[in-house]
């Protein structure tokens, strides 16, 4: 294994800058202390910047060259608290594959504070492996380097493909050693996030009996992520209909692209609506429904056709957990579990709506007729059948929309050519119904089949040039190609090439 001294991104001239100010206003740190724990970050040797993302810094009105000074890297890394940072845990609790825990929180995590965005949007800004704190639970508190990179390299993939998620906005080596299977360099990812609140956060104060944290709790989502619910008549049942509304839409992105979270705990489905908490995520390359690549998920719980169910699982603890704040709105229990059921029973119309939506923009579909739905599961279950390629399959039939001779890289995709030809033969009759140009509507598919995706195979090979051969060129290149997903450029071929079979990768880790 190399030594975790791994080279630094190069630092602009910073000699005349004033000091780093991020401008923190956190309202988090001013609910009840029984929220969160109030804890620095533990500091590490010799933090080195890998990586700051400019774009994010720039979007969020923050200094990237005061960030990559020698003092923005000393507060990146944990070891100073910068002007205006209340550094906290947060506490929550959650079902871990099925299993409760009571008390689970930050245990390798600290919120330094919260930013507006020039959008009006509020931001927290976190670290990942920032040492221990009361929630570590006899862990380290840290992140291995790997882990850091992989969640830079996705995160960032899902918000260029436009898919709410967290994001990544800086990666510092530590210096030090991590110990998991391997001795491994340690690294701290800061991340940026709508907010850090989960189901999970809702349980942790349900499981203590805690209505006053409940409904505090609930006003504090309400007043942050979904304001409209606050004029309602029952501005608690709004708020369980607005995350249920807004997970439907985001698990129905996900399989749209492929997706594969990995490990959808409670913890880990936010109230915000983002994608969060990148552990053993995949992307698929042979469509495969049943599709599991996490290493911890021996039952696929949470394999590729499962996440609709899995999510619907998530909100019913939610739903659960608010029951005793929709009482009052609905005047008795029995009305509040109806209210609940209710609201949860919306899920699944919701998903299948944006799903569908989805779908038909991958088939150059402008307008929903009866039978759309058939069509566009027929040709999933003959790519399944055929061992297709997700991605390069919708992405090549935006070639075929504009003639029949661009069929020939789909029927490329299929084991069988002749399944595709039978299915392209409807598909065609269904494009016929609508007036739009061919190009046109090529234009359109291409802005929803991307190009690039994050595979695998790449992926693990960046990580690989980064953690083993101390060579970050092969993680920024991928970065870069994954900022344009919808835009093919020449000499890409090997981002876009599935894995050869001694390349395939089969099961991807948590990095805890």
């Amino acid at each position: 294994m190399s030594s975790p001294d791994l080279p630094s991104m190069p630092l602009p001239d910073t000699s005349d800058r004033q000091a780093v100010r991020l401008g923190f206003d956190n309202t988090y740190a001013r609910l009840p202390e029984r929220f969160y724990a109030r804890v620095n970050p533990t500091p590490v040797a010799t933090p080195r910047l890998v990586k700051l993302n400019l774009g994010l810094a720039r979007s969020l009105e923050l200094d990237p060259h005061a960030l990559a000074s020698e003092q923005g890297v000393q507060i990146l890394a944990g070891n100073r608290v910068a002007e205006g940072s209340e550094p906290l845990a947060l506490a929550y609790a959650g079902h871990q594959f099925g299993y409760f825990v009571p008390q689970l929180g930050d245990g390798r995590a600290n919120l330094l504070g919260e930013v507006m965005g020039p959008d009006g949007v509020r931001y927290d800004i976190q670290l990942k492996g920032s040492g221990p704190t009361p929630f570590s639970r006899r862990g380290d508190g840290r992140a291995a380097l790997g882990p850091v990179l992989r969640e830079y390299i996705v995160s960032e993939a899902m918000a260029a493909l436009g898919v709410p998620t967290t994001r990544a906005l800086a990666a510092v080596t530590t210096g030090e050693r991590v110990l998991r299977e391997t001795v491994l360099p340690g690294a701290i990812l800061t991340r940026v996030a709508a907010s850090h609140l989960r189901v999970g956060t809702f349980q942790y104060f349900d499981a203590q009996g805690d209505t006053r944290g409940i409904r505090r709790l609930a006003d504090y989502a309400i007043a942050r992520h979904y304001p409209d619910a606050a004029g309602k008549m029952r501005p608690y049942r709004a708020l369980l209909d607005g995350v249920i509304a807004r997970q439907a839409h985001l698990v129905a992105q996900w399989m749209l692209f492929g997706f594969i979270h990995g490990v959808m705990n409670t913890d880990n489905t936010s109230i915000s609506g983002e994608t969060i908490d990148y552990g053993p995520c995949a992307f698929m390359e042979t469509y495969e429904p049943d599709k599991v690549f996490s290493s911890i998920d021996h039952q696929g719980r949470y394999a590729y056709s499962n996440q609709p169910r899995a999510a619907l699982w998530n909100l019913t603890r939610l739903a659960e957990t608010l029951l005793p704040i929709l009482e009052p709105e609905e005047g008795s229990e029995s009305a509040a579990i109806a209210s609940a059921n209710e609201a949860l029973a919306a899920f699944d119309l919701k998903f299948a709506a944006a799903r569908g939506a989805g779908l038909r923009r991958k088939l150059g579909l402008f307008s929903e007729r009866e039978g759309d739905a058939a069509l566009a599961e027929d040709l999933m279950q003959r790519m399944a059948t055929n061992g297709a390629d997700f991605t390069l399959t919708f992405r090549r039939l935006c070639d075929a929309v504009v003639g029949s001779q661009g069929d020939e890289e789909v029927r490329n995709q299929f084991a069988d050519a002749g399944a595709y030809d039978l299915w392209a033969s409807e598909w065609r009759r269904r494009l016929e119904e609508e007036p739009v140009s061919a190009e046109e509507r090529a234009t359109a598919m291409r802005l929803a089949s991307p190009a690039y995706i994050p595979r695998n195979h790449v992926v693990e090979a960046a990580l690989d040039a980064a953690v083993e051969h101390r060579d970050f060129q092969p993680f920024e290149d991928l970065l870069e190609i994954l900022s344009r997903p919808y835009e093919e450029r020449p000499d890409l071929e090997r981002y876009v090439t599935p894995a050869s079979p001694e390349e395939c990768v089969r099961q991807t880790f948590c990095g805890t």
